[in-house]
């Protein structure tokens, strides 16, 4: 139960952080404009759950197979280019937008599909593929899945109150310091286990 925990604790934070300044924060956010607010979620949470149990499936499967120093030394350096990714951000494009807003398909269908092709090669999947070679793979999915929706549902409810203007260069920085910091720990780990 305690690795459960951890693994929860753990993949939540990183996914939340990770989510911050995100693209799927921007579709969410019109997405809500459109629709009402619980369908958005309820797909939101629909295309995450399938993406990061495939996520976690190649991750535990990475994490069996390869040695633990090696693998936190490449999930440091990783967490490091998350870390410059989200420093570069997200942006919707015009086709993004249009789809989100024009859709006459059902809220939940229509933010799901999107949702899982917005997230498929996203910085969560494989932030959560990274996690999941270092902890159990339940407690990954259900805590990177709850970290997503999370970090989107208050994007929404921040976004409705500020009128849709977060504070985008705060959360990117304050996101890409947490990655780096993450990153810094594993390969320090890493190098401590190899030598």
């Amino acid at each position: 139960m305690e690795g459960f925990l951890v693994a929860l604790v753990v993949s939540f934070g990183v996914i939340f952080v990770a989510e911050l300044g995100d693209k799927s924060q921007l579709m969410a956010l019109t997405f809500a404009t459109r629709f009402k607010t619980v369908p958005v979620l309820i797909g939101i949470t629909v295309a995450t759950a399938v993406v990061h149990l495939a996520s976690v499936a190649i991750g535990y499967g990475l994490g069996a197979a390869l040695p633990t120093e090696w693998i936190s030394l490449v999930a440091g350096l990783a967490f490091l280019g998350f870390g410059a990714w989200t420093l570069r951000g997200d942006t919707l494009t015009e086709e993004e937008k249009r789809k989100a807003e024009k859709t006459n398909k059902s809220a939940i269908v229509a933010v799901s599909v999107a949702f899982f092709l917005a997230e498929l090669g996203d910085k969560t999947m494989l932030a959560t593929i990274t996690l999941a070679t270092q902890y159990g793979w339940f407690g990954t999915w259900l805590g990177s899945t709850i970290g997503m929706v999370a970090a989107d549902a208050l994007a929404i409810l921040v976004g409705r109150m500020l009128g849709r203007r977060l504070p985008e260069k705060t959360i990117k920085y304050g996101a890409a310091v947490l990655f780096a910091i993450c990153g810094l720990w594993l390969i320090l780990e890493a190098v401590t286990q190899l030598t």
